[in-house]
Formats: C-alpha cells, structure tokens, sequence
C-alpha cells in the first residue's frame, strides 16, 4: 500500500512518529496533509548555494532524503559559485565581477559546464547514498537569450522553462537536481545566476513553497536574530523603512513580493537552512524566516463594519474556549484589529485606569504565518498606552514580557503594561486586570495551546 506520493504507509507512519520529534502530531497531520493536496511536481522548488554543496552536503542530503521518504518530491536547483571560483584559480583564469555578477567569457563557460555537472551529480549521488532516487539535469530546462550587456559576457536571460525532464524525474520517483545553466535556441551554453533560475523555475511550477536554504538559516534581524515570519501586505514596508534593513535584504524582500505576486495565494517563500528544513515545514513555530503574501490588518472603531460571528468563531478557535454569550454587549470595545481574513484579532477596551487589551487571538493556521506579530506591530503603533493580563500558566508569557515595558504579578495572573509610568496610575491597572471577571468559559477537558493561541483572558 502506498499514499498519494509514493511513500508506503508502514514507512510513512514511522517516519511521522520522528517527526514529532520537533511538533506535535496535530502540526504534523496538518501540514502532511496540507502537502499531500499539492500534485506532487508543485509541492516545492528550493534553491541550494554553492556554498552548501562545499560545507553541508551531508545534512543536505539527508533531509532531502528525508522528504523524499515521506513522498514529498522536492525540485532542487543549485548553484557552485564558490566551486567554479576555485576551478578557475586552478586554471589560471581570472574571476571578474560587474555589479556582483560574474562576467562569463568563453573560457570561463567552459570550466563553468564543467563544475556544474559535477556538483549535480555529487549531489545525486548524496542522496542516492541514503536511499533516495534522484536525477541529475544538467541542461534542457532553462531556454535563455543572451544579455544586452555585452561586458557580462556569455551570461542569459531566461526566455522559456521547459518542464518536461523535471516531470519525467518526479513522475519516476527521483528528485530533479537542476543546474543554473541555460542554452540559447540555437544550443550556445550560458550562465544564470542561481536565484534567477529558482525563480524562473517557481514561476513555471507554481509551487506551494519556494525555498531558499542558507547557512544563516534566516533573515536576520539588527541583533543577529532570525526573523520569524514576514507577512509583506503589513511588513514590507515598515521594513523597508527601517534602518536596520540594508540595500541588499531590501531587495529580496521587493524581489520575493514581485514572485509571491504571480503565484497562487497560498504559496510562500521559506528562508532557512538545511538543518532546520523538516522544523521549517512541519511546525506552526517552524526555524527560520516564512514569507508570504499575507493578509492586511484594518482598525475598527465599533462592531457595526465587523462579521462578529466570524470574530466570535475566531476567539474560540484560538482560546479553544466557548465565549460567554453576551460578551461583545457587555465589553466596552473602543476599537478592533481585525485581519482581513479573520485569522488574528485584537480587542481594546476604553473601561478601565488606562487602556486595556482584552483580547489578543490568532488561530493556529495563522502563527506560522507571522500574522501574530503583524498584529502586535500594528497595535502597538495605535496604542501608545496599554495594560493587559495572562494567566501565569499561559506559555506565551516570555513573549509578553519581551514585548511589555514592566509586569507584576497580582493572584493568578500576569499583568503586563506599554507606555504607562506612573506608580498610582500601573497599581490602578493591576488591580483592574485582576479583578476582570473571565469572558470564557471553561470546557470540561483542558487542551494544550500553541503559541500565540491563549494571547489574553
């Protein structure tokens, strides 16, 4: 017996229960199946640097065996500029950069075909090492004309993808190992640049996730630190703007906005490293930096534009706890953060000291999506002063606190503030959140939450 990709059900079951080695079997299931919908040549295109194939070839190679195991196809296409670097100091030929692109003369073609075909098929015989079937596609995919610089020398523009030999791979069970070389109409050879090729090649495929693996595992953030998640319809600007946020990321971030553009609503763009690859695609918290499309966060001011059975299903579904019946005729609701598609809402409330938010909630689906702290983002730039309370049991607490100018902590509860800094005024708050009577009620069988799901009670 077989699933739907190839993989038999005795090893998919054992290889799930590995899996949740780094998530929950709820995370697990939802993604394989998520994955398994997806025709198998569309399930993801991921870009692997030269730089990979020279220092981390063997976790490489076992987490695309891995995937392959589960009977997800991956399509891999590589780069070797550091090989082809060194094969050129080895023959004596000079390596010349215009604009960070290598200018490619004819003897540099040359040597470039032939290290190309060679870290193709090193990275076959990899995975082909560790039980994986794989096929390595040196030309024949990328149709390409030359450039209009002239100094770039034999270097292509992409013009056409042909994905016959990819399919071909996929449908006999191999995982395609693409080369960025192209040739023109008429059969001349030319260089590509690795990201333009796995570019070009989403846009054919279309596939549910674009992947570019990296030794940083992610895009970092001014203190070293991965960003988690980009949602680009709220962030990419904000970002853009920073001064954090160098020519270089600014330009991935507009380039991976322009692909996303032209993909289905559902694709997404993972930066991560081939490490942390099987957390990055298995989890809600995930390891490393998901980019997608996402959705716009609108401010409401009163429940009159809201869909509030929608916002009542969006409430449970992230507390995992029937709302009292009268809640939103009892709660004096100032205004709302609403995601457009419902995913995450935030409550504030004008009847207490200062202040107060009553509700944060993103639904499972959306955690991973970055939306949480999109949503944190844009509430905070429209509430300057705030206080809010968590339970003491709730995990998100550390987020909370990293995000909170103080705390205290008053019976059961957390109580947290921004903006506030007059002693009378923070006692004030903390005896209001305290004192709150609960909006939920409490089921009969308690459930573990994941990440941003129990935000505020």
């Amino acid at each position: 017996m077989t699933t739907q990709h190839g993989a038999s059900a005795d090893s998919k079951e054992t290889i799930i229960g590995l899996l949740q080695n780094f998530g929950s079997k709820k995370e697990i299931d939802q993604y394989l199946r998520a994955y398994q919908r997806v025709e198998s040549a569309r399930f993801a295109v991921i870009k692997i640097g030269g730089g990979l194939l020279l220092d981390e070839l063997d976790e490489l190679a076992s987490t695309l065996a891995f995937l392959s195991k589960i009977g997800l196809m991956p399509i891999v296409v590589h780069g070797a500029g550091p090989q082809l670097t060194e094969a050129l100091k080895q023959a004596d030929i000079e390596s010349q950069f215009v604009a960070g692109s290598r200018v490619t003369t004819p003897e540099v073609l040359g040597v470039a075909r032939q290290v190309f075909q060679g870290e193709c098929v090193r990275l076959c015989e990899a995975l082909e090492s560790r039980g994986a079937r794989a096929r390595p596609i040196v030309s024949g995919v990328f149709e390409a004309k030359r450039t209009n610089e002239s100094s770039m020398g034999w270097v292509g523009i992409v013009s056409r993808v042909d994905l016959t030999l990819v399919n071909s791979a996929i449908d006999s069970g191999q995982i395609p190992v693409i080369s960025s070389l192209a040739f023109s109409a008429q059969g001349q050879a030319l260089n590509i640049n690795a990201d333009v090729a796995a570019r070009e090649l989403a846009l054919a495929v279309q596939p549910h996730k674009i992947i570019f693996l990296t030794p940083t595992s992610g895009l970092l953030d001014p203190d070293g630190r991965i960003i988690p998640a980009v949602n680009l319809e709220e962030d990419l600007e904000r970002m853009i703007a920073s001064s954090w946020v160098n020519g270089g990321m600014s330009l991935k971030l507009r380039e991976i906005k322009r692909l996303l553009d032209e993909m289905p609503a559902t694709s997404s763009v993972a930066v991560t490293s081939p490490r942390h690859l099987v957390r990055e695609l298995f989890t809600h918290r995930g390891q490393g930096t998901l980019i997608q499309r996402g959705v716009r966060i609108s401010e409401r001011n009163d429940l009159g534009f809201v869909d509030v059975p929608r916002l009542r299903a969006l409430l449970e579904t992230s507390f995992e706890k029937p709302l009292i019946a009268d809640y939103f005729e009892r709660a004096a609701i100032d205004r709302i953060y609403l995601a457009n598609d419902y995913s995450a809402a935030a409550i504030v409330t004008r009847d207490g000291p200062a202040r107060y938010l009553d509700k944060f909630a993103v639904t499972p689906k959306a955690q991973g999506a970055g939306i949480g702290a999109s949503l944190w983002n844009r509430l905070v730039a429209g509430e300057p002063e705030l206080f809010w309370r968590s339970r003491r049991t709730n995990p998100i607490n550390p987020w909370y606190f990293e995000r909170a100018d103080g705390a205290v902590r008053r019976d059961e509860w957390v109580v947290y503030w921004r903006g506030l800094d007059h002693p009378e005024l923070i006692a004030d708050c903390a005896r209001h959140a305290a004192a709150r009577e609960a909006s939920f009620l409490e089921p009969t069988v308690q459930t573990t939450r994941t990440r941003h799901a129990d935000a505020i009670t």
